[in-house]
């Protein structure tokens, strides 16, 4: 059985048993979350939200947070001797989806 959920404008299919990267929550870890806003649940019976389903939640704890790959910004203008090199890391908090209840 899977899901799709929508958490601040961002879909993902999640799983039972799933380890997702989300944006960045203000959630202590171990802490138990819930997506109440879910579009679809697949399975036997695939059940379509018009645009989301009543009455049906995921549950998920929260594992801790993370940090993603580095990104690198470089600003170059061309025989000016203008060179700018920063970088950026976005935090993520990590979920294990634990329960698609009401599906």
């Amino acid at each position: 059985m899977y899901a799709i959920i929508r958490d601040r404008g961002t879909q993902y299919r999640v799983e039972v048993g799933q380890v997702l990267e989300i944006a960045l929550l203000d959630v202590e870890p171990g802490s138990q979350v819930e997506f109440g806003e879910v579009l679809l649940v697949g399975g036997e019976i695939t059940q379509v939200g018009a645009p989301a389903l009543d009455g049906v939640k995921v549950v998920a704890n929260v594992v801790g947070d993370v940090k993603g790959e580095k990104i690198v910004v470089f600003k170059y203008k061309n025989k000016k001797r203008y060179r700018r090199r920063t970088g950026h890391r976005q935090q993520y908090t990590r979920v294990k989806i634990s329960d698609i209840q009401g599906a």
